[in-house]
């Protein structure tokens, strides 16, 4: 085998050019929507070549702090750090993870359990007539009998998504894409075949009104006999595949 020290150099100088412009732009020396200079200009002031300025620049915009415009009035320019655009990221890596095996149910049904109680109590507390009324939708869309199961687990997303929306809070609703993007699209494509639709309504139903009635303490009741039942439908999924495969 033979190694290509160089690739691995420029792409340690690549690295290091991305760092030193995230840095600018995180501590406010690069300010929102300021343009970049060229790649020319940043190849001449860093001492690299283009091909590595290319790199780097790369490497920022897959971290959604910069894109590229076209046009006369075209050029890089700083991004407004987007919480949905950075947690894409985040929510890939997650569902890989989950596909590998690398977190297991009860871990994913633990960790929906801590991080979804503290947002059932914010959401209590703060929720507003259009965070009921989101939830409300989602529910009249799961409760269709046309409603595929597609649309289904898509509504089944929506609904927690808006519940997390609801606590009013950013850096929380952050941390919960992983949760609501990977691990309840991951769960629901396993139980949808034993999972009984109106249960889940029933009991989405019931946080709503919990949280309607700003009553925390019932709405994670509800919840954790949401989640108490979508464990129990994952074992049963495997278990049944188990059966399957040993006849």
């Amino acid at each position: 085998m033979v190694l290509n020290y160089d690739a691995v150099v420029r792409g340690s100088v690549a690295k290091q050019v991305a760092d030193s412009i995230r840095e600018a732009i995180l501590d406010g020396r690069l300010k929102m929507d300021e343009r970049l200079p060229t790649e020319e200009e940043l190849a001449r002031s860093y001492g690299i070549s283009r091909p590595t300025v290319r790199e780097a620049l790369k490497r920022l915009a897959a971290q959604n702090l910069i894109q590229s415009k076209r046009g006369p009035t075209g050029g890089t320019f700083v991004m407004r750090p987007d919480a949905e655009g950075l947690s894409e990221t985040i929510t890939a890596a997650a569902t890989l993870l989950v596909g590998v095996g690398a977190f297991d149910i009860d871990q994913i049904i633990t960790a929906r359990m801590e991080t979804e109680t503290i947002c059932c109590r914010l959401a209590a507390e703060h929720r507003s007539d259009e965070d009921l009324a989101a939830m409300e939708a989602e529910i009249a869309v799961q409760s269709d009998s046309a409603t595929t199961d597609e649309d289904f687990c898509a509504s089944d997303v929506r609904f927690h998504r808006a519940l997390v929306r609801a606590g009013r809070n950013g850096p929380l609703e952050l941390m919960m894409y992983t949760v609501i993007e990977a691990f309840i699209p991951i769960t629901n494509m396993i139980v949808v075949r034993l999972r009984e639709r109106h249960q889940v309504v029933t009991l989405h139903k019931d946080i709503l009104e919990a949280v309607r009635k700003r009553d925390a303490v019932a709405a994670t009741a509800a919840l954790g006999r949401l989640l108490e039942y979508i464990h129990a439908m994952y074992n049963a999924t495997l278990a049944a595949r188990a059966a399957r495969a040993g006849s």
